[in-house]
């Protein structure tokens, strides 16, 4: 592949149905309007508030001057709420005669409907307002107070709101007739597909081929047998014939999985452990364990592999700009096989193996070594393939120049609670990946990519066909299916339940649900991310992920992508999504998991640097002058955030 080049790969999820039977972004985001409506309902509100509080408070005026002060400048004049995402706008104008004036409470005649601040209406007396009246009003102002002061303390602010993210039902692109082509392989007839008869297997061979998978099936996968005289067999048969006795049971046990999958793997005899399944059936409560039961229906659906994908998978390879379609009925399948550690060399990882450079995909490492974290990674994934064997489930792009660059800051909304899969859902959802897809979703990791794969299992089959990616790759995975909820993170995971899907699904019968893998690098020294040859790496990937291939295409949910395992700098990772958002023309839902801190920082960086019209060569720049500020300080790194707005003008900067 050419320098300068990246390439994406996709895969697209098809609903299953029949198998089963046989206009660009602005720069900015305009929120002067809105910001001006809320600066006006604001003061109006605070001028009622306040003719509220000197009509109920009668004999607590010097309390009520107290509480006013916190809203009153020391000119005299009220202050207004910075509300919205605009720049503070003018000081609010008098309060009117109606309410207390900015010196103390009004001279006008006291409204007859109650009491004013200095005596009783002189038209109607009125009897005196209980001390639990008085303690609400006061609550209430405390209350108001402490946003308006919460307020100020964020500062002036140029996001947008959760609501103006562009998703994927308004961005309405016309996929047109499902089709394939030399890079874009359909394992589902789509001329069958195109009259509406839904995802048909599509005809083709086996090929056993290093640029394809090796199957399972393939008449070219053998196996030596027999102890005294050894001889050459078929792998499935041997494979078949242990699943067929497997499907035939009503019941079977993880010794009966165990000795079925050793059969065909006899290598591994001393050196796999099912531990972790089996202590997973016998915790479950009496009675409740549903797994004896799962365990024939899973190889059934394994079993179905020579029936419903029938053309040759090929492998997503680095430097290749290729995708696949295949329908979720195919992904359970191949999952299926998955979990009986069907797939013939994938067990090997050393340096000399024929797929040293594609992740494992056999399930063996998630049966062994029992921990909490593998019990609630199992519970979700009995759970998806408890869903899937029920019978009513059946139915070449250059990459910017980044010192040439002359786009604007994206519009942003920042949010320090949410995630990306629920608050972020319609949007581009970015995965925090590892290289190799998946990163531990089989081994004992539950960071956030490990937890995506576990609640959408279908995302697993990736790791059969997807190869390392490349400095200049990613992954796009189109119609995913969320199978579990769950709560926690690490060590705290826990499997919530089934989830119920709502999401539609678009002319393909995909779910309109789009996640992009991207990987980031992993600094074993924090200092080493401070060099603009690994910045401009993690521009291209993360770029590489943003950019659109459509005319209309939703905005991207992301977060601290890179961070935590990975010693990533938040600061510097949140602004490089930043530019690389702003040259994809995409906006950019970014949410904090919880920090506030960087939620305040990140949108007063975003304002300023709208007001100063940057341009992501700017931006650049000054991180070229960053990353030269820290290889010269040694081991202490300053705050980015400050190093930005320091370099603006004082007289002109926002923040």
């Amino acid at each position: 592949m050419a320098e300068g080049q990246n390439s994406n790969s996709s895969m697209e999820i098809l609903k299953p149905e029949i198998l089963h039977d046989g206009k660009e972004n602005s720069d900015v985001a305009d929120c002067g309007e809105s910001s001006k409506r809320s600066r006006e309902m604001t003061e109006g509100l605070q001028t009622e508030e306040r003719a509220e509080m000197s009509a109920g408070r009668r004999n607590n005026s010097e309390q009520m001057k107290q509480l006013l002060q916190s809203d009153i400048n020391p000119d005299g004049k009220a202050s207004s709420v910075q509300a919205g995402c605009s720049s503070p706008g003018p000081p609010s104008s008098a309060p009117s005669s109606t309410g207390p004036s900015s010196s103390g409470p009004s001279s006008s005649a006291p409204s007859s409907s109650g009491p004013s601040s200095s005596g009783p209406s002189s038209s109607a007396p009125s009897s005196p307002v209980p001390s639990s009246s008085m303690d609400v009003v006061s609550a209430t102002h405390v209350e108001g107070a402490e946003a308006v002061r919460k307020k100020r303390e964020d500062g002036p602010s140029s996001c947008c709101l959760l609501k103006d993210m562009k998703r994927i039902p308004q961005c309405d692109n016309k996929l047109g007739r499902l089709d394939f082509s030399k890079t874009h392989t359909v394992l589902v007839d789509v001329g069958v597909f195109n009259c509406g008869a839904g995802p048909m297997p599509q005809d083709g061979r086996d090929v056993w081929h290093s640029d394809f998978v090796k199957m399972p099936y393939s008449q070219s996968s053998h196996m030596k047998t027999g102890f005294m005289t050894q001889t050459n067999k078929v792998r499935w048969e041997v494979i078949s014939k242990q699943l067929s006795s497997l499907s035939k049971k009503t019941t079977a046990s993880v010794n009966n999985l165990e000795e079925a999958i050793i059969k065909y793997n006899p290598k591994y005899k001393d050196q796999w452990s099912f531990d972790a399944l089996s202590s997973l059936a016998k915790a479950d409560p009496k009675g409740d364990n549903y797994l004896p039961k799962l365990f024939p229906k899973i190889a059934e659906l394994a079993l179905r592999l020579p029936e419903l994908v029938k053309k040759a998978v090929p492998l997503l390879k680095r430097g290749h700009t290729a995708s696949i379609t295949l329908s979720q009925t195919q992904i359970a399948c191949l999952l299926a096989n998955a979990f009986f550690c069907t797939y013939p060399h994938r067990n090997a990882s050393g340096p000399k193996a024929e797929y040293h450079s594609y992740p494992s995909i056999n399930f063996t490492s998630l049966f062994g070594h029992w921990s909490s974290r593998k019990k609630q990674k199992l519970r979700a994934i009995m759970h998806y393939f408890q869903e899937v064997t029920a019978k009513d489930n059946r139915t070449d792009t250059d990459l910017p120049n980044w010192r040439s660059c002359n786009k604007k800051m994206p519009k942003l909304h920042v949010a320090s609670h949410g995630t990306i899969e629920n608050e972020g859902k319609g949007m581009l959802q970015v995965d925090f990946a590892s290289s190799w897809i998946g990163g531990g979703v089989l081994g004992s990791g539950l960071v956030q990519e490990e937890i995506l794969f576990i609640i959408n299992p279908e995302l697993i089959v990736s790791r059969l066909f997807t190869e390392k990616l490349g400095d200049k790759e990613c992954l796009i995975v189109t119609g995913s299916q969320q199978f579990s909820n769950y709560c926690g993170f690490g060590d705290t995971f826990q499997w919530m339940g089934p989830h119920e899907e709502r999401l539609n699904r678009d002319e393909w019968a995909r779910l309109q649900r789009q996640i992009v893998a991207i990987d980031a690098l992993h600094f074993k020294q924090r200092s080493e991310q401070y060099n603009m040859i690994n910045v401009t790496r993690e521009l291209n990937k993360a770029y590489c992920g943003f950019k659109g291939h459509r005319p209309n295409e939703p905005d991207i949910a992301t977060g601290n992508w890179g961070c935590g395992a990975f010693n990533g700098d938040k600061q510097l990772k949140a602004v490089i999504q930043l530019m690389a958002a702003a040259q994809a023309k995409r906006g950019l839902a970014f949410f904090t998991f919880e920090d506030e801190s960087l939620k305040q920082g990140l949108q007063q960086t975003h304002h300023l640097l709208v007001t100063e019209r940057t341009t992501v060569e700017k931006l650049y720049r000054l991180l070229e002058d960053y990353c030269a500020t820290q290889q010269g300080s040694g081991s202490v790194h300053g705050d980015l955030f400050e190093f930005i707005r320091i370099n603006f003008s004082p007289s002109r900067s926002l923040l």
